[in-house]
């Protein structure tokens, strides 16, 4: 079977069982534990009782079948946690590799906990990764709430096989990534030769829970995306990514339809306002884009449309999978479709090359 396609954004759901295993001794009657009831499994943590999140498992499923809810944890799909039964559905899906998201840290109100659950969860990814190394890329979380913890942990994960980070938008008490106390955190990810991947809903805070109506869930999903251009904005205006041009960032399920106009009014107002504002940039914001900011999408005719406006090198297509926007099982035919009459040498960037090369496959 050809192997066609890289997923540059994918995800993992852990089952909530694993914490017991994988967190440290002392915290590990603190762990999510299952219960059934008449009505199904719940999730029972820190004294609140919750219903099996599902919405981030709808592979598969027809639209008119999704549900924020399941009944049970084995409706999920087995893809989500299992690695062999994750092969598989690569195997279906025509995917030689998958950048791996999501899974992590618990929500927890005791920083130390969550700390501890961070650990933990990078653990179980690394053991889920090395079932097929070449193929299952995973990016460890990095508790950012003070640089020192978070360089330690890069090294950690690199020595474990990960293959990148998450970082938040905003890190520890600061929110500004500016801070020249986060110098030794970029040197750190130079040093291992990862890119730190910001997250839609990624944010460094403790986030609110999301709107289950029609109005508030489906406009949360497109305000969400462009939360991604504010958090790209400040690494570039910060002098970041003047000061590591070696660094890489990637805006992740922000699609790319927004990418154009940040990189057209982002030069415009810098070049209005850079002098009374003590701007030290050297070159206009849009080509630190062009040079060190990578973006995924999942279906975005626009942001391909646009693609020379954004630079086909930095696009990088994704399947989602096995979240609700997933191309799964579709993905080949899907992307055949979207570029039809794109040429073969872009095509062939944005949908492997250019996280071929980004994660030194």
């Amino acid at each position: 079977m050809a192997h066609e396609l890289i997923s540059a954004d994918s995800h993992v759901n852990p089952p909530p069982t694993m914490w017991a295993e994988y967190l440290p001794a002392q915290w590990r009657d603190r762990a999510p534990v299952i219960e059934k009831t008449d009505d199904g499994e719940v999730q029972v943590f820190e004294g609140r009782r919750s219903p099996i999140l599902g919405i981030n498992a709808m592979a598969g499923k027809k639209s008119e079948d999704f549900s924020w809810n399941l009944r049970r944890l084995d409706d999920q799909r087995a893809g989500g946690f299992d690695p062999d039964a994750r092969l598989a559905d690569m195997d279906l899906d025509h995917i030689s590799a998958e950048v791996l998201y999501g899974g992590g840290p618990l929500p927890s109100g005791d920083p130390d906990f969550r700390q501890a659950s961070v650990f933990a969860y990078n653990d179980w990814l690394a053991d889920f990764c090395a079932r097929a190394p070449n193929r299952l890329l995973g990016m460890a979380y990095i508790p950012c709430e003070t640089p020192d913890v978070a360089v330690a942990e890069v090294v950690r994960c690199a020595a474990k096989g990960l293959r990148g980070c998450v970082i938040p938008r905003f890190p520890g008490e600061s929110d500004e990534w500016s801070d020249d106390a986060w110098d030794p955190f970029w040197r750190a990810l130079l040093d291992v030769g990862w890119p730190g991947g910001i997250h839609v809903g990624g944010t460094g805070r403790k986030a609110a829970f999301p709107d289950l109506d029609p109005v508030g869930f489906i406009s949360g999903l497109m305000m969400s995306k462009f939360a991604l251009a504010e958090a790209c904005s400040k690494i570039v205006l910060s002098g970041v990514l003047e000061r590591y041009p070696e660094l890489r960032i990637v805006s992740v399920e922000g699609q790319l339809g927004w990418l154009p106009f940040a990189n057209y009014y982002l030069d415009h107002v810098w070049e209005k306002h850079r002098h009374w504002t003590g701007s030290e940039l050297p070159n206009p914001p849009s080509f630190y884009f062009a040079r060190q900011v990578f973006a995924t999408f999942m279906e975005d005719p626009v942001g391909l449309r646009e693609r020379h406006a954004i630079g086909v090198d930095n696009i990088m297509w994704s399947s989602d999978y096995p979240h609700s926007e997933t191309t799964w099982p579709n993905s080949k035919k899907l992307t055949d479709e979207w570029m039809d009459d794109i040429p073969e040498t872009e095509r062939r960037k944005i949908l492997f090359e250019n996280a071929a090369n980004l994660y030194h496959l």
